[in-house]
Formats: C-alpha cells, sequence, structure tokens
C-alpha cells in the first residue's frame, strides 16, 4: 500500500482545483475587492450510490502552515522533483540599508518586514526588499545592450541618456536568480525594444510619432514578434519595411535573442502579452485624440494590459525552467500574476507623478486621476494610490502561497521569481536617476485647486520613456 502521494512531477502541471481549504490561511473573500477563492476549493458533488465504490484514496500530506508556505513563495522551490530545474541556491538576505539620520521632516520606515524604505515624495510601500545587488553584473549587462542598441538604430545619437536610465541595472535587479550576462541581456533587449515602441510610436512627435497612425504602427510592431507571412508578392515590401525602422530591427532582433532560451510555447506567451500591451497603448492613445479623461476602473483595467507583464513573463525563460502553459493560464495563477503586475505600474506612477507634473502635455496616472475624480488633495490621492498597491501586493503573497501547496517546482520557481521581481522593480524606481535628478528634491504635496492631469512630451531631451507606462 501506498503510504504517501507520488512527488510532484516538474513536467506535469497539478490540478490546482482540487487544492484542499487551507487552514491558517486568511479568509481572501475579506479582503476588500478580491473574489471569494474559497468557492474554487469546494468538495465535489456526492457520488451516485449506483456507481461502484472509488478506491480508497491515499492519505494526504501533512498541510503546510502559513509560514512555511509564505517561506516557500520568498525562497524558492525544495523537495522532490527539483533538482531538474537548474535552480540556484537560495540567495542569502540582502545586507541591512544604510539609512542616514532622519529628520523631523524625514518618513520613518516601518519596521515590519517585507516593507520598502523611506522616500520624502512616495508613502512606504508594502513590498520585499531586493534580493540582489550587484553592480558589477548590472554593468555588463549595460555595456552589450547599449552595443546593441547602436547596432540596431534605436535612440541614434542619445545613448547617453538611455545608459543613464540604467535598463542593465534594472534586469539585474528584476531577475534577481539569473546570473549568465548573456540571459538577463535578453529580458533587457526586450524591454529596451518596448520602450522604443511606445517612443517612437506613441510618445515623441519628434521621433516620429503620429497619433492617428499609432494603432497601424503597433500592427506593425506586432508584425516584427510574431512574424507576418504575406502572399510571395508582398512578402518581399514587408521585409523592406521591417529592415528600415530601427524600432521594428530592434523588436525582431530582441525576440530572436529571447528565442536562445525560450521554448515556443514561452515565446508564444510572450508574444500575447505584447499584444495586450499595444492594445494598451492605443486605448490610451484613444484617450489622448479624443480629449477625454478616463475614469479609475476603465484606466485601471486598461493597465493590467499597459504594464509590465511582458518583462515578467520572460522570468522562466531567463531563470533556465518553464511554467507549463497549463499552469499559467490556470485562472488563479494568471490572476495572481496580473495583481503583481498592476502593482508594479502604480509604483511608476507614484515614482513619476513629480515628473509628469511639471509638463503641459495630457498625461494618465493614477494619483492625477483619483484626485481629479474625488475631488480630494494630492496626497490624499498618493495615500489611495498606495493602500491599492498594497492591497495587490497582499493578495498575490496570499494567493501565491496558497498555490504553493500544490507543490509543484516550476510554480513555486515562477512565483517566487515574480516576488523577486517586485523588489527589484521598486528598488530601480526609488534609485534610477530618472526620477531623482541631482540636486532636485522630491516635489512636496498641494491642494487640489490646480488641474494636474498632464503628460510629459518626450523630445529627444527628455531620454527615452518607460514603455508601457507614463513615466
Amino acid at each position: 500500500m501506498q503510504k504517501h502521494p507520488p512527488a510532484a512531477d516538474p513536467a506535469r502541471p497539478p490540478d490546482l482545483s482540487a487544492l484542499p481549504a487551507l487552514p491558517g490561511l486568511p479568509d481572501l473573500s475579506g479582503l476588500t475587492g478580491l473574489p471569494d477563492l474559497s468557492v474554487l476549493f469546494a468538495p465535489p458533488a456526492p457520488a451516485d450510490p449506483a456507481d461502484p465504490p472509488a478506491p480508497a484514496a491515499p492519505p494526504a500530506p501533512p498541510v503546510p502552515s502559513r509560514a512555511a508556505l509564505l517561506a516557500r513563495l520568498r525562497g524558492g522551490p525544495g523537495g522532490p522533483g527539483t533538482s531538474t530545474l537548474r535552480i540556484r541556491p537560495v540567495l542569502p538576505p540582502p545586507a541591512p540599508a544604510v539609512v542616514p539620520a532622519p529628520t523631523p521632516a524625514a518618513v520613518q520606515a516601518p519596521t515590519a518586514p517585507g516593507r520598502s524604505r523611506g522616500n520624502p515624495a512616495v508613502p512606504e510601500l508594502y513590498c520585499p526588499p531586493p534580493q540582489r545587488d550587484d553592480p558589477a553584473l548590472g554593468d555588463a549587462v549595460e555595456d552589450r545592450l547599449i552595443a546593441w542598441a547602436e547596432e540596431t538604430g534605436i535612440y541614434a545619437g542619445r545613448l547617453d541618456e538611455v545608459r543613464a536610465l540604467s535598463i542593465g541595472r534594472y534586469t539585474m535587479l528584476t531577475y534577481a536568480h539569473v546570473e549568465d550576462p548573456d540571459r538577463l541581456l535578453a529580458p533587457a533587449k526586450c524591454t529596451l525594444a518596448q520602450w522604443a515602441t511606445d517612443d517612437y510610436y506613441c510618445d515623441d512627435e519628434s521621433a516620429g510619432a503620429v497619433p492617428l497612425r499609432i494603432a497601424t504602427h503597433l500592427s506593425q510592431a506586432l508584425a516584427a514578434i510574431d512574424p507576418a507571412h504575406l502572399p510571395a508578392r508582398y512578402a518581399p515590401l514587408l521585409e523592406q519595411a521591417m529592415c528600415a525602422d530601427p524600432v521594428l530591427v530592434a523588436l525582431r532582433s530582441s525576440t530572436e535573442h529571447l528565442s536562445r532560451y525560450a521554448t515556443r510555447s514561452q515565446l508564444t506567451r510572450y508574444r500575447h502579452e505584447m499584444a495586450a500591451l499595444f492594445s494598451g497603448y492605443t486605448a490610451e492613445a484613444g484617450w489622448r485624440v479624443s480629449g477625454r479623461t478616463p475614469p479609475v476602473w476603465e484606466f485601471l483595467a486598461v493597465r493590467q494590459d499597459n504594464s509590465f507583464i511582458p518583462t515578467m513573463v520572460m522570468l522562466d525563460p531567463a531563470g533556465g525552467y518553464e511554467l507549463p502553459v497549463e499552469a499559467y493560464a490556470d485562472p488563479r495563477v494568471r490572476g495572481a500574476v496580473l495583481k503583481a503586475a498592476s502593482a508594479s505600474v502604480i509604483v511608476n506612477d507614484l515614482y513619476s507623478m513629480h515628473r509628469e507634473d511639471e509638463s503641459a502635455a495630457v498625461n494618465y496616472n493614477l494619483p492625477a486621476l483619483i484626485e481629479a475624480e474625488e475631488g480630494c488633495s494630492r496626497a490624499e490621492a498618493v495615500r489611495r494610490s498606495a493602500g491599492l498597491h498594497d492591497e495587490l501586493v497582499h493578495a498575490f503573497e496570499e494567493e501565491s502561497a496558497l498555490l504553493s501547496a500544490a507543490g509543484f517546482p516550476p510554480l513555486i520557481r515562477f512565483l517566487a521569481d515574480v516576488w523577486a521581481w517586485l523588489g527589484g522593480n521598486l528598488e530601480w524606481h526609488r534609485t534610477t536617476a530618472r526620477y531623482h535628478p541631482a540636486g532636485r528634491a522630491p516635489a512636496q504635496d498641494s491642494g487640489p485647486a490646480q488641474d494636474r492631469t498632464q503628460r510629459p512630451t518626450h523630445g529627444p531631451e527628455q531620454g527615452p520613456t518607460h514603455g508601457g507606462t507614463p513615466a
């Protein structure tokens, strides 16, 4: 008689709907705005008495405690089956940050673990600390990325501004479990190509952006990622267009680099998320062309697509493993990951809001939209935006801990990588010169009298924007 259930097979996702209700976890339905996930784990319907008796099920394994599940999320997978995943050793805890002595006006950093350090312009956000900060590795990726950008022709004459953005550092921080510079270079190239698409096609009219042609340009951009197959007569014309546009060259080249490490399924997933990103770009362009200010709920719905999700879905190919499509597409997994993606762009809105206030162009930024819709002060709108961020991160943390109970190593690894990605994303926003120019103090709060629904233009003097966001 089998005394223990078989170990999870890394190649076959488990049926997550079979997960029992776990004691010790909070009732997720009690979190404001979150669905009642308990219905997902309801017991099966009673069997028909006429059916033959089912064989006796093996004894259920001990249910891990909530603390054990969260530790598994934060530290990566362990146990049977994990040796096939090529997982690097768990990183040691980061050294405590050196924080200057507080002043009366300074925001005090909370003592609770998992929160970011204080910043005068942004409230403390619930988020993990960065799991790695390796400047040498970030510089190595940066050097290769700048050389590639020069080859493709994007941001010609502005590469010093691209280097100042520190996308190599951004990739090093967010892909905290990847140490190979070439593997890090793949998502770094894809990220810079996304930013270039936003700049050249959507934001920067000095670089050729035409509002009424945004949808057409983005359709061509998608063809560079997911090749279009035209009749023989027209295929050479498409190829000529692909080679003549630096953005299309960069999109195609970055996807080819990603394909060195990604399976066909992973590439299809990346292309799907890029199509959703371009849909978000188009929606925002519609607001700008029509001069319409969207309600906050509509903005947040579009932001779920117009987010960092294309960057996040490269975590497993860069890390040398694969989260199977059946697991990624599971509604519980996808819901948790999309919450993390939405939280990450709220970080971007919070850190970019004061920079955007200095522009006279139309912008769509969460604190500004909340301020305009609810008639509150900017300080209150910022606090509410931070609260939405924290709600989403808490939900991701709790739901991921619940999902890890299935014991499926690739899923546990992926969720742990997303958790680390959130910490690296916040650290980059906290430290990049883009939001903290030398010699400039963060802007202070003022009342709601001024109209702050403004968006910056992105001329050559401003450097590239953050693709997928109004940064």
